[in-house]
Formats: C-alpha cells, structure tokens, sequence
C-alpha cells in the first residue's frame, strides 16, 4: 500500500507518523511519500519519521521528495495537509479582521475566507495531478477549511473525504470522563466542519444508550471548561457545541481576548521552530512532548481508521461509523444535496453514506443553513475570483452581515493576500 502525504513537511507529520507505526495492523503502509516544497524541513521531518518507523519495528519505507508528480504516481491515498503562505499568512488572518471588530481566526469568519481563497485553487492543481497519475487513489483533505475544500474536490469529481479531529478529540476526552474505552462511545455528531454540535454520546453504536445527560451533570464543569464556554450554556442547550461555536456563542468577548495577547500564530510559528531543533537530533526517535500543543490531537488515528476503511473493507478499523466531511445528498433536508457536511457515516471501500440525522432543533438548523449559504458563495469567490464576490461572501457570514464591516474587510483581505491571488 502505498500512501502520500503532501505537506509532509509539516510539524504535525511526527504525529501521523507515530500513528502509521502504531496502528500499522490497521493500515499496512509498505511506501509512505513525504511531499513538500520546503527541502530543509521535509529533510529534518522525513529523518524522524523513518527513525519513529525504526523504533516501531515498521517495515515500511520513507522516502522524501519535492516532486508531486513522482509522489503520487500509483498511491492508493494522498492525504493533504498543505498551508497556503505558511504561518505568515495565518498571522495576518488572524490580526486584520481584529481591526474591523471581528474575529481573527484561520476557519472561521473573515480569516477563513482569506484562507479558503488562497487554498482552494492549490488543492484543485494538486487533485488534478492526482487525478492523473493515480486515477484511482483516494484523497482525504485534512487541509483548512476543510468544509469548503472538500466541497471543492467533490464538485470537481474526486474521490475525495474531508477530515477533521474535533469528533474523535471529543470522543477520547468523553470516554476519559466515563470511564469507557473510546471505541465503546458513538457521537451524534451533526453540523458543518468547524460549526457542529453533539446531540448524543451513545454507548456501543448508533441507536445505543445516550450517555450525554448523564455526562453533562456529572461532568458538565470539565466539559464546559474544555470549550472555555459557561457550563450554563452547555446546561441550557442540552448538547455539547464544538468549541469553534465560542465564535459564535462569545463573539465579541472572543474578539477582546484576542485584541489583548499575541495571535495563536506566533506562538505556533515559535513552537515550530522548536520542534524542528528537536526534529534534527538524530537521537530523537519518538514524537516529542511538545508535538501535543502544536494541535491536532488524535488526528493520526482518525486518518487511519479512515484510508483503512475506504481502501479495504473495514474489517481492521475499530468502527464502521466514522465523523467525516461529504456531501449532504438530502441526510439534511433543509440544505442542498451538494452541501459538504460533517456527520456519521459508514465507510467503506465505496465511499461515505451518511448515516440519518433526526429533524434539528432551528437554534443549530438555521446557523447550518447560514453558514452553508456562506459557504456557497466563499467557494464561487475561490474558484472565480473578483472583489464583488468576496464582498459578497463576507457579507453572508453570521459574524459580519453589515456592509460597511463587508466592505472594510474586503479591502483588507485582498491587500494582505494578492500575492496569493492570480486575480487581485
């Protein structure tokens, strides 16, 4: 099986890595491609990877390269994982919204944007490469916003799955509270990437014992403190909300904080640069400690149990039931069938079928539908450009809607990303 991974380069790929060793009887990987544009980083990336493998006894081997084309030829998977402009980029998405009055993060609001026009046209290059050289390799986006991107990949016809950690970090941090193993708990997971809400905590698979009022009052604080959210809020909805709903829930306390203390960005940018000190040292041969803070929990293990289902018959996955990104195709009757949303479904090697949402409350109903409307016109502006269009995506968030607001954050989002953008 051969498996690559562009954007190999990554700081996050130790933790992918250590997760192809550990899970390897779930996921035989015998060739995993590192791909990345960045020579020095993927050098000192691929050297810990292939000392992780050999720690792990994997036989499986490494190889690193700047070359997609030779990357891809004849993968079963490609997994993306890329970042437009780098943590850069992400910096500004962070800071120039702030002086509108609104949010400054890289998915949600008008940052998101910024980064989804800058992604989109990457990634479609990229998938039509794969296209051709693996005509029958999966993709699995893990690349920001993920909502969007794969939606992108769906609409232009690739075998394509949207990944996210938000489920499966919530799944371990639940089991921990009850007391179960992971693979015991399924989540009524339903929403959009980044917008999504768990409506039930099931013992033992869809349909089983909800476990969600019992988690909630007996361990609604911890919960609550985890999503840095009021435990009356948890209270009053009845549903654990992902804690990217806090930018919508806290906005504007969201934006006092960020206004008083330097972007995730930097303190990212600066982690980075210790990770990849400590990636060099070639007695290094285990993901380091400080790889937890960088994010990205469990996400080694969600990309597993993911390429295994959709490359074989799910057999060696721990369920059939796994949190993915695809499309809508009436699971939610109130968006349209080309809508990408984030949901339960069963994977195999067929594919993603969502398994059946109960009608949803018009509290999270009506913020789906927005956002998805946002969404809409975001990917028309990526795949078309134009200011008029950005204008227009900007507008249709819930967390701008004013014109004038609009307005302001066009001109900043194009003056910050024209280097990104062929057409500004």
């Amino acid at each position: 099986m051969k498996l690559t991974v562009v954007g190999g380069g990554s700081t996050y790929t130790p933790e992918l890595i250590d997760g192809f060793a550990r899970l390897r009887d779930t996921l035989p990987i015998t060739e995993l491609v590192l791909v990345d544009p960045a020579g020095e980083r993927l050098g000192l990336v691929a050297g810990l990877a292939r000392r992780i493998f050999a720690r792990q006894g994997h036989p499986g081997r490494i190889t690193a390269t700047a070359d997609l084309d030779a990357a891809v030829a004849g993968a079963d998977a490609v997994l993306l994982q890329l970042r437009v402009g780098g943590q850069a980029a992400r910096e500004k998405d962070e800071t120039w919204p702030l002086e509108c009055g609104c949010v400054g993060q890289e998915t949600t609001g008008a940052g998101g944007l910024a980064k989804a026009l800058r992604t989109v046209p990457v990634v479609l290059d990229i998938a039509e490469r794969v296209r051709r050289a693996a005509p029958d390799a999966w993709i699995i986006d893990f690349t920001n916003p993920v909502g969007i991107v794969t939606r992108a990949l769906l609409t232009a016809g690739h075998k394509a799955v949207g990944l996210c950690n938000v489920a499966i970090g919530l799944q371990r941090k639940f089991a921990a509270l009850l007391g179960l193993a992971p693979a015991e708990l399924h989540l009524d997971h339903v929403g959009l990437n980044h917008l999504t809400w768990e409506l039930g905590v099931r013992r033992g698979g869809p349909g089983g014992e909800d476990l969600l009022p019992g988690l909630l009052a007996g361990h609604g604080e911890a919960v609550a403190a985890d999503l840095r959210l009021p435990r009356a809020v948890l209270d009053g909805l009845g549903v654990v909300p992902s804690y990217y709903l806090r930018y919508y829930y806290q906005h504007d306390e969201v934006v006092r904080e960020l206004r008083s203390k330097p972007s995730r960005a930097a303190e990212v940018a600066a982690m980075e640069q210790e990770l990849l000190a400590l990636y060099g040292d070639p007695a290094l041969d285990e993901k380091p400690a400080l790889l937890a803070k960088r994010g990205g929990a469990f996400y080694s293990e969600a990309a597993v149990d993911l390429a295994a289902a959709l490359l074989g018959d799910g057999a060696g996955t721990p369920s059939p039931y796994q949190v993915v990104n695809t499309l809508n195709n009436g699971t939610l009757p109130f968006l349209p069938d080309d809508a990408v949303i984030e949901v339960q479904a069963r994977v195999d090697a067929t594919g993603t079928r969502p398994l059946p949402v109960p009608r949803l409350d018009p509290l999270y109903a009506g913020l789906i539908a927005n956002v998805t409307a946002y969404e809409d016109l975001a990917l028309d502006a990526a795949l078309r450009g134009g200011r008029e269009r950005v204008f227009k995506a900007l507008l249709a968030h819930p967390l701008i809607g004013q014109f004038e607001r609009a307005e302001a954050l066009t001109d900043r989002l194009l003056a910050h990303n024209k280097e990104h953008l062929a057409w500004a």
